[in-house]
C-alpha cells in the first residue's frame, strides 16, 4: 500500500497504515507545487520588515531581528536547542505518525517549507528510520516543540534513530540508506517543529484501538451474560428505541447478535425468580454506547485536524505572513481527555461484571472464583485483583490533563493545552482496558464451560472455541498470567472479529432509524 500525501485528504486509516503497517508514502505533484509556490513567497519576504520565524528570533525572542547571514544558522539552532526532551523514547508507531503528519502539514503549502523538507521526511518513513523522541518535553502548545525537534534532528543527520531493530546515530543510518542530511533555510526550522502532529498521531492510533476495543467489549460482555444466567431482554430493539442514542443502539444490537439462539439464555427464560439483572449487565449498552458516541466525537475532531494547516506563522496565497494560534493543542487535548474518561468506564463496568462471575453469592450456582477444587484452588481470584488494579489506575488517568496550564517562554506562551500529556495517558488507558477485557474474556469463558451441558450461542461459542484453541479449559490451578496474556494478544488483533465473520456474524451494523415517540 502507498499513501499519496496530498496534504488534504489524509485519513485516520492512512495514519494507521503508515504508523503500524509500514505503508510507503509519496508526495503528489500538486503538493510539491503548493510548497514551491509558498517557498517563493518566503523568499520574497526575506527583505523588508522583520517577519516572525523568517527574520526574527522565536517565542519571547520574537522582537530580536536576525541579520541575513545568520538566518540559516537560526533554523538549525532552533531545532538543536528545542530538542530538549527527556525520558524513555516514545513508541516508533507514534514517531512514524508524527513525521507523516508533519509532512502532511508542509504539503498544504501554508508553512513556507520547500518540497525538499517534506521529501526528506517521506524518505525517513520509507527507509524505516524512526527518530528517537523522548517522552517528556511537550506542553501541547506551540505544537510539539521538543518531540518534533528530536524528529527533525534526523533530517540534519544529528541525533539518533531506530533502524533495523537497533538504536544508532542518525548520520550513520542515513548513509546506510543512501540518504543525505538537509540544510534548513529561513522559516523551515520553525515549520518542522510547530504543530500538533504528535498529539494528533496518538489520537488517531487511539481511535483505531478504541473502535476495536468497544466491539470486543460487546462480544465479551455477551459471554458474561451467559455465564451469569442473565437475560437478554433489556437489549431488545424496541426498548433501545425509547432512548435513541446511536451508540447505545449499536451496542445493544451487537449483544442481541451475540446471544441469538443461546441455549443458556433460553434455559431460564421462564420461572426465573430474578426480576432484573444488576446494572453492570442490563446497563451495558448504555455505558458501551456512550463510549461509542464519545468515540464518534473524537474521530470528528481528529478528522478536522487532519484537514488543518497547523503552524505559525502561516504563509497565505496573497503573500501575507500572519501569526496565529493554529498550533494550540486544545481541540485534541479535550478530545483525548474525553476519550480517556469513556474508556475508563468501559474498564470499570467490565471489572464489575467479572466480579459477579467470581462471587459464589451472585454467580448463580458456579463455584467461588470458578475454582476446580475449592479451597485447594484459588481459581481466577487474583485475575480479578489485576483487573481491579488497572481499573483503579484508569480512574486516576481519567483526570483531565487539559485543564492544566503552566506559562512558559517568558510569559509569551502563557496558556498551553497539555495535550501531549492528555494523549500519553490515553494510550495507557487503552492498554489497561485491553487487559481488563482480556481478563473478563478468560473469566467469562470459564463460566460458560462450567455451565455444561448447556451450550452457548453460536457467536459466543465461537469466541470460546478461539480461546480454547490457545489455553485449556477449567481444571486445577495453573500459572495464570500466560493465560491472561493470550487473551490480551488476541484482543490486540482482529482475531475475535475474524472468527465471528467466519461464522457469518457481523457486528457494528447501524440499526435502522427508530420511530419517533
Amino acid at each position: 500500500m502507498t499513501v499519496h500525501l496530498e496534504g488534504p485528504g489524509v485519513t485516520i486509516a492512512d495514519v494507521i497504515a503508515v504508523a503500524r503497517d509500514g505503508a510507503r508514502v509519496e508526495l503528489t505533484d500538486a503538493a510539491v507545487q503548493r510548497m514551491a509556490d509558498a517557498r517563493e513567497i518566503v523568499e520574497r519576504l526575506l527583505e523588508g520588515d522583520p517577519k516572525y520565524g523568517i527574520s526574527t528570533g522565536f517565542g519571547a525572542l520574537a522582537t530580536v531581528a536576525i541579520p541575513p547571514d545568520r538566518r540559516q544558522a537560526l533554523q538549525a539552532s532552533l531545532v538543536r536547542s528545542h530538542a530538549a526532551g527527556m525520558g524513555d523514547p516514545v513508541e516508533d508507531e507514534v514517531v512514524r505518525a508524527m513525521v507523516l503528519l508533519r509532512a502532511r502539514t508542509l504539503a498544504l503549502g501554508a508553512s513556507g517549507a520547500s518540497p525538499l523538507v517534506a521529501q526528506a521526511m517521506v524518505d525517513l518513513l520509507n527507509a524505516g528510520l524512526s527518530p528517537v523522541v523522548p517522552e517528556y518535553g511537550s506542553l501541547g502548545a506551540s505544537g510539539e516543540l521538543a518531540p518534533l525537534a528530536h524528529a527533525a534532528l534526523a533530517l540534519l543527520g544529528e541525533g539518533e534513530v531506530h533502524h533495523e531493530g537497533r538504536r544508532r546515530p542518525a548520520a550513520e543510518a542515513l548513509e546506510a540508506e543512501g540518504l543525505s542530511p538537509i540544510t534548513l533555510a529561513e522559516k523551515e526550522g520553525l515549520a518542522v517543529i510547530n504543530g500538533t502532529d504528535g498529539i494528533l498521531g496518538m489520537l488517531c492510533l487511539a481511535v483505531d484501538d478504541t473502535q476495536r476495543l468497544l466491539t470486543q467489549a460487546d462480544m465479551i460482555s455477551a459471554m458474561t451474560v451467559e455465564g451469569l444466567l442473565a437475560t437478554d431482554a433489556p437489549f431488545a430493539a424496541d426498548l433501545q428505541a425509547l432512548r435513541p442514542h446511536p451508540g447505545q443502539a449499536v451496542s445493544a444490537a451487537n449483544l442481541r447478535s451475540m446471544l441469538d439462539g443461546s441455549p443458556i439464555v433460553a434455559s431460564h427464560a421462564s420461572d426465573d425468580p430474578r426480576v432484573q439483572d444488576a446494572y453492570s449487565i442490563r446497563c451495558t449498552p448504555a455505558v458501551h454506547g456512550a463510549a461509542r458516541d464519545t468515540l464518534d466525537h473524537v474521530r470528528l475532531v481528529a478528522e478536522r485536524e487532519l484537514a488543518a494547516a497547523i503552524d505559525n506563522p502561516m504563509i497565505l496565497p496573497d503573500g501575507r505572513v500572519e501569526s496565529c494560534g493554529n498550533f494550540h493543542g486544545a481541540p485534541l487535548g479535550f478530545a483525548a481527555d474525553f476519550l480517556a474518561i469513556a474508556l475508563a468506564e468501559i474498564g470499570a463496568i467490565a471489572e464489575r461484571r467479572m466480579d459477579r462471575l467470581l462471587d459464589k453469592t451472585r454467580n448463580h450456582g458456579l463455584p467461588p472464583f470458578l475454582a476446580s477444587e475449592v479451597g485447594v484452588d484459588s481459581g481466577l481470584m487474583i485475575g480479578h485483583y489485576t483487573a481491579a488494579a488497572m481499573a483503579a489506575e484508569n480512574k486516576r488517568l481519567a483526570v483531565p490533563a487539559s485543564v492544566d496550564s503552566l506559562p512558559t517562554s517568558g510569559m509569551q506562551e502563557d496558556h498551553v493545552s497539555m495535550g501531549w500529556g492528555a494523549v500519553r495517558k490515553l494510550r495507557r488507558v487503552v492498554d489497561n482496558v485491553r487487559r481488563i477485557l482480556a481478563i473478563e474474556f478468560v473469566v467469562a469463558a470459564r463460566s460458560i464451560d462450567l455451565r455444561q451441558p448447556l451450550r452457548p450461542a453460536a457467536a459466543t461459542g465461537a469466541l470460546l472455541d478461539l480461546l480454547r484453541s490457545h489455553v485449556d479449559g477449567p481444571g486445577p490451578d495453573r500459572h495464570l498470567s500466560p493465560e491472561l496474556q493470550v487473551g490480551e494478544r488476541l484482543l490486540a488483533t482482529d482475531a475475535l472479529a475474524d472468527v465471528l465473520e467466519a461464522h457469518g456474524i457481523t457486528l457494528d451494523e447501524p440499526p435502522s432509524e427508530p420511530e419517533r415517540c
